[in-house]
């Protein structure tokens, strides 16, 4: 993504026209090289990457505006259950054409997000394609050296905890479908809108990453569902859990769809597209953890205990019954 002083291509104006105003970092050069250069500043540099595709992480008919946001706020969730603070951005879009109304939309979706979340725009790809929509994003934080939070590193006794709340985002996405949550709900246009918001728009909790830092023993970001991710965690840290459905966190508008019949927990905790946190804390330092993630105006909930061991987390019921999980979580193969 470069715009030079030669007389501009298409694709060179259309970087210059919607991308260039966003890349306000002094080390993106104004979209004009080929490279941008990101300061370490002597802090460890925490890299992740998502690629958003038409049809699989969005609808053709949503709107630009939100896919902006849903594209960089997942990479966002990422460093922010690293404990990393965000450093920017590069930016690579596949277009089957040139629309300037969506580019518009999108362009001021990502611009905004990028001033919210101190996360600039550093340089990036345009290209055409025959084929859907892409958008990838690759971004960058900074943690201090070796600080930053594994998967790995859950201890027995840890608490399990979790951000916000579970499942409204597959609850959203079932009722843009005009699944069964879309029909039990089809008198409450506030439950259904607050639902698919959340599919559309994920809330990284990026306030929370110093907390993260200094009270987690592991964490990761849900994004394939809560169950599948906290299998991978207990998996890399060679321990296993056991989850208390009762204390899964819930939004007014899910219970509502669970008090309907139009969807269970299994569905819950393996829905993806939550794009909370979920991480490991030791019972000592718990109290802390819940306290100072309220002041940042972030709800943290104990779910459940790490334990020893190498099976799968158990999942119980209010009498203490296993729920089997014949599905965890979200792939794509």
């Amino acid at each position: 993504m470069a715009v030079s002083g030669a007389p501009a291509s298409g694709e060179d104006a259309l970087i210059a026209r919607y991308f260039k105003p966003l890349a306000t970092d002094p080390g993106a050069f104004g979209l004009s090289d080929d490279a941008a250069v990101l300061k370490a500043l002597g802090e460890d540099i925490v890299v992740t990457t998502d690629a958003l595709v038409e049809g699989v992480h969005f609808f053709a008919d949503d709107p630009a505006y939100t896919i902006a946001q849903k594209a960089l706020r997942v990479n966002l969730s990422d460093l922010a259950a690293k404990g990393a603070d965000p450093a920017g951005f590069v930016l690579s879009v596949a277009l089957r054409k040139v629309d300037e109304a969506w580019l518009s939309d999108f362009a001021r979706g990502l611009g905004a997000d990028a001033i919210a979340f101190n996360c600039p725009l550093l340089g990036g790809d345009t290209v055409s394609t025959p084929g859907p929509l892409m958008v990838s994003i690759t971004a960058f934080g900074r943690v201090g050296p070796g600080q930053m939070v594994h998967r790995s590193g859950a201890k027995p006794g840890d608490h399990v905890v979790v951000t916000g709340t579970i499942g409204d985002a597959a609850l959203g996405l079932d009722i843009l479908k005009r699944g069964r949550v879309a029909d039990a709900l089809a008198g409450d246009a506030a439950s259904r809108d607050a639902l698919v918001g959340r599919y559309r728009v994920p809330q990284p909790r990026n306030a929370l990453a110093p907390l993260i830092r200094a009270h987690a023993h592991a964490a990761m970001d849900v994004s394939d569902g809560l169950a599948g991710d906290l299998a991978k965690l207990c998996a890399v840290s060679g321990v296993s859990a056991v989850i208390d459905l009762k204390s899964i966190p819930l939004s007014n508008a899910a219970g509502k769809a669970l008090s309907a019949g139009a969807a269970g927990m299994r569905e819950i905790v393996s829905g993806g597209d939550d794009y909370e946190v979920l991480c490991t804390v030791d019972p000592g330092a718990l109290d802390e953890f819940i306290q100072a993630a309220r002041l940042a105006a972030v709800v943290v909930s104990p779910i459940g205990t790490v334990i020893a061991g190498q099976s799968a987390p158990k999942w119980l019921d209010v009498e203490g019954k296993e729920l089997p999980l014949t599905r965890t979580s979200y792939s794509h193969f």
